[in-house]
């Protein structure tokens, strides 16, 4: 690799690096008549999978020129930063080259948008063509769709990508017109349906005939930038739950903001949101998704921001004393997994075991389940009493968090409370 190629190289992974969308593949694709490499289901980008292998991909951009000038963007249009992009040829050689080194296991490639959405399109579905007709390659592969494409240069796309993400970036359509003039969600819902539509064309197709080539296999994605306007999670979860409503959504992701552009009066006046925020969106995220919660449950008019001191599952639960007692050995699954402490793994376990015996807190910790967190809301064999009946929501919340918090607070609790079982 010469020298100019480098410098490339540096410039537009650099550039690329704020999208986060693209964290794990979500398919497989097989390597067929001695083609190079193949998709794995497992995670991508500095991801471990469950067997302990660290999985990656080369992210980059196609070029980082940029026609718009979004306030919270690196590569906006006004900023006066180095500026660099590939050809077609570039890119797809230089992939293959690091997938040969095993550098890489796929690659995630956005771009700026020059001249038009189309034009870029284009340029990146060329990129992919080289890879997958000239070098037959089986690799994983995630587009970003250009916002403002046509609708048969997402469907080409589609064809050829395993994944392809459409990035929200603002929650509301005011914010996102104060930061990004040049955007609108219309253009980039517009997109979206597309790809879920023709996924689920695809989808019936396949079943008439199997040999019809498979439309984004992964399934679509989006990001949200938190802490750069005034949304709370309400209006962010509420968000969410729509997004998720859509059978081609696998992932939103939440991008806690970053000032790279601190001269922009537009934009907040910090140094970086807390990466606490953005981990208890995920956190509510995971209870949309795995573990039954409606939006409402977990934010609301009354509740409009998560709490930051404890996960969004606790918080529930200390606002909704009436769910519980929970009986480990006697509520439905749905009850049990709503209890903090308890995982979908854990409750299935649970359901199983209890058929073979009653089981006790001991029975209980060798499942799995955080006993220091789900003992306030649970009753099971053996247990004498109710501790969430002898443990106010103050004590509960406190003796969860840091151990110094606790021991600052006079709370005069029972002895055998602050001991545990």
């Amino acid at each position: 690799m010469n020298e100019k190629m480098i410098a490339k190289l540096e410039i537009l992974a650099e550039s690329a690096k704020y999208d986060i969308s693209c964290a794990s593949s979500g398919t497989s694709r097989s390597n067929k008549h001695k083609g190079i490499g193949n998709a794995s289901s497992c995670g991508i980008c500095h991801s471990f999978t469950a067997d302990g292998r660290c999985v990656s991909l080369l992210k980059i951009m196609l070029t980082n020129y940029c026609m718009f000038d979004c306030a919270y963007c690196i590569n906006r249009q006004s900023n006066d930063i180095p500026r660099a992009g590939f050809t077609p040829k570039e890119l797809a050689d230089l992939t293959i080259e690091f997938y040969r080194r095993n550098y890489i296991e796929g690659l995630f490639i956005s771009s700026g948008i020059v001249r038009s959405p189309d034009h870029t399109m284009e340029k990146m579905i060329r990129v992919v063509k080289i890879l997958r007709n000239e070098y037959h390659f089986n690799g994983y592969i995630h587009m970003k769709a250009i916002p403002g494409a046509s609708n048969e240069l997402i469907t080409e796309a589609g064809l050829l990508v395993d994944r392809m993400s459409v990035n929200l970036e603002i929650a509301t359509e005011k914010n996102l017109k104060l930061l990004a003039p040049d955007k609108d969600h219309q253009s980039i819902y517009q997109p979206m349906r597309h790809i879920q539509q023709n996924l689920l064309e695809n989808i019936e197709d396949r079943k008439k005939i199997k040999s019809t080539p498979k439309f984004v296999p992964a399934g679509q994605s989006t990001q949200v930038i938190i802490g750069a306007t005034d949304e709370t999670d309400n209006q962010i979860l509420q968000l969410t739950a729509k997004l998720y409503k859509r059978p081609s959504m696998k992932r939103v992701y939440y991008s806690g903001f970053i000032p790279v552009n601190s001269y922009d009066s537009r934009l907040p006046v910090v140094q970086e949101v807390p990466r606490v925020r953005e981990n208890r969106l995920y956190q509510a995220d995971w209870l949309l998704r795995f573990y039954g919660f409606d939006v409402n449950e977990i934010v609301n008019e009354q509740y409009p921001d998560l709490d930051l001191t404890v996960d969004p599952k606790l918080a529930w639960a200390i606002r909704n004393p009436q769910c519980f007692p929970v009986d480990v050995n006697r509520d439905s699954y749905q009850k049990i997994l709503r209890v903090p402490g308890i995982g979908v793994k854990s409750a299935k376990m649970i359901v199983l075991a209890r058929r073979h015996r009653k089981l006790n807190l001991e029975a209980l910790k060798r499942i799995g389940v955080v006993l220091k967190r789900a003992q306030f809301f649970i009753v099971c064999h053996e247990m004498k009493t109710f501790k969430l009946l002898e443990s106010s929501a103050e004590y509960i919340r406190l003796s969860l968090q840091e151990p110094p918090l606790l021991e600052a607070k006079n709370l005069n609790m029972p002895q055998q409370l602050v001991m545990g079982w």
